[in-house]
C-alpha cells in the first residue's frame, strides 16, 4: 500500500471518527467532516485542481488540473469501491480503493496534500502538522454565509507555539464552500499570506466542476 494512500486512509478513519460523534467538534468541522455517503456517482465528480507557490528543493506546485471521484469494483470480491484520479502537468496517478462510506475521500486527499506541502516547504514534521489540522477541524473554526453559500474556516496554526519555525504557514487558511451537508463540498482551498525569504504565498484550490 503506497504511503499517500496509507495517509488518506488515516484521514478517513479519523473523519469517520468525528461524523460519528459530532458532539466532538464544532459546527464548522461538523459541516465539513458530514457524513456523504451514498455518493451518486452515476458519472464521475470533478475539481479543478490550481495550485501555486515557491519552487524549492522537494516541492515543485502542482499547476493546474484535476481530480475525479468515481466509483469502481474491488477486484478481491466484487464489491464497490471510491477511487480517485489526479492529473496535473507533473503527476497522473490512481488512488484507491477506498471504501463507499466512512468519509469523504477528496477531503482527506485535500487535507493530507496540504500537510504533506506544508511539511515540505517548512521542513517541519508531517505527524505534528497533521495533529494540528486535525485539532482545529474537529474543535475549532468559524461559519460563514457569503454569497448564498456555507464557508467553513479554520486557521490551525494562528497562535501557534511554533509559528516562528513555519516561515509564514503560521497563515494558512483553510476554507470549505459548501451546499446542503451531505453534498460533495464544493470548493477547498488552502492559503497563506507571502512566506518568508520573500518567497510567494502558497495557494492551492480545488472547485467542483
Amino acid at each position: 500500500m503506497g504511503f499517500l494512500r496509507r495517509t488518506v486512509l488515516a484521514w478517513l478513519v479519523a473523519a469517520a471518527t468525528a461524523a460519528a460523534a459530532p458532539l466532538c467538534a464544532g459546527e464548522a468541522g461538523d459541516l465539513v467532516f458530514a457524513e456523504r455517503a451514498p455518493w451518486d456517482l452515476s458519472a464521475p465528480l470533478v475539481w479543478a485542481l490550481a495550485q501555486t507557490g515557491p519552487e524549492v528543493e522537494g516541492f515543485r506546485p502542482a499547476g493546474q488540473g484535476t481530480l475525479s471521484l468515481s466509483e469502481g469494483v474491488d477486484a478481491s470480491d466484487g464489491k464497490p469501491v471510491l477511487e480517485l484520479a489526479e492529473k496535473t502537468p507533473r503527476i497522473t496517478r490512481k488512488l484507491g480503493p477506498f471504501p463507499v462510506s466512512g468519509g469523504d475521500p477528496v477531503l482527506t486527499f485535500f487535507l493530507e496534500s496540504t500537510a504533506r506541502d506544508m511539511a515540505a516547504l517548512t521542513g517541519g514534521s508531517p505527524f505534528y502538522i497533521r495533529n494540528r489540522i486535525k485539532e482545529a477541524l474537529f474543535q475549532g473554526g468559524e461559519v460563514r454565509h457569503e454569497g448564498g453559500a456555507t464557508v467553513a474556516i479554520f486557521t490551525p496554526f494562528k497562535g501557534d507555539q511554533n509559528r516562528d519555525r513555519m516561515f509564514g504557514f503560521d497563515t494558512l487558511e483553510l476554507r470549505f464552500t459548501l451546499d446542503d451537508p451531505k453534498r460533495p463540498i464544493r470548493g477547498l482551498v488552502a492559503r497563506t499570506g507571502p512566506l518568508a525569504g520573500g518567497r510567494p504565498a502558497y495557494d492551492s484550490e480545488m472547485v467542483l466542476q
